[in-house]
């Protein structure tokens, strides 16, 4: 890279006129990437099962007036899913050049009052579906190199529990995770000499629909917030724009030099 970026750095950053995919846009996470994306003015096709949410996030995103918005309701649940979205992507846009998997669930429970499907049902939809929606967007940004050169952006969702347990039965939770950064990890290497790039955002809470509850001046979100706290070097719960930062760098090519990359978005947690 020349140094002509000096002349405006923030240029890095830029992804106007790209094309995003992402899942799980029904989601608090894969809401705000698709925002966030959009907003930046990426052409944007966002995926979930829940159609009636899909729209209302896409009207969402289309009043932000940055890129256009399309929408696949459709899960990253098989094969043919996964390469349903792709392709709606290239048709509406013509490429694919940023991919963010939003897509997974949690489901709490003690190893010994878990059921083998409902873990197996935790590890598909944060593993599997994370492998075949990577397989499928870096199979079409393989393809559509330009100028002999081939690049794209993958961005997983992990969490700050792929590195570290938690007492309150989330084994399946934590594998899942892990294993997400495995994914990770293998496929920067794997891909590390085409131009695509593959990284992870590992946040711990940040607030959404799910954990409004801790932000709440109860008591029982005080304690809670006091235990969690106690491990925050940064002293706070996460909020939406937390995440936001961390997704624009991994999505654009100011982050051309990382790959295989677990970005921790957690105020220090894993740290202490």
């Amino acid at each position: 890279m020349s140094d002509a970026f000096l002349k405006n750095p923030l240029s890095l950053f830029d992804v106007k006129g790209q094309t995003a995919i992402v899942t799980g846009a029904s989601g608090a996470f894969g809401a705000l990437a698709a925002k966030v994306l959009a907003g930046a003015g990426a052409n944007v096709v966002i995926a979930a099962g829940k159609a009636d949410e899909l729209k209302q996030v896409a009207a969402e995103c289309a009043a932000l007036g940055g890129g256009k918005v399309e929408t696949a309701a459709l899960r990253p649940s098989s094969e043919a899913n996964c390469d349903k979205i792709v392709d709606a992507a290239v048709k509406a846009f013509g490429r694919v050049d940023i991919l963010v998997v939003g897509s997974g669930k949690n489901d709490v429970a003690k190893i010994t009052e878990m059921a083998p499907e409902r873990f197996l049902d935790v590890m598909d939809a944060n593993v599997t579906q994370s492998w075949l929606m990577a397989r499928a967007a870096g199979k079409q940004m393989l393809k559509q190199g330009k100028d002999g050169k081939t690049s794209g952006k993958i961005v997983l969702m992990s969490s700050a529990r792929g590195l570290l347990g938690h007492p309150a039965g989330y084994t399946a939770y934590c594998a899942s995770k892990s294993a997400v950064d495995g994914i990770t990890k293998a496929l920067g290497c794997e891909w590390g000499d085409t131009g695509i790039t593959v990284n992870a955002i590992a946040p711990t809470v940040f607030r959404s629909a799910l954990t409004a509850w801790m932000y709440e001046d109860t008591e029982k979100a005080r304690d809670v917030r006091k235990g969690f706290l106690a491990r925050v070097p940064k002293a706070r719960l996460g909020e939406p724009a937390d995440l936001a930062g961390p997704l624009l760098f991994l999505a654009s090519r100011a982050s051309d030099f990382y790959t295989g990359h677990i970005l921790y978005a957690d105020g220090g947690y894993t740290a202490g």
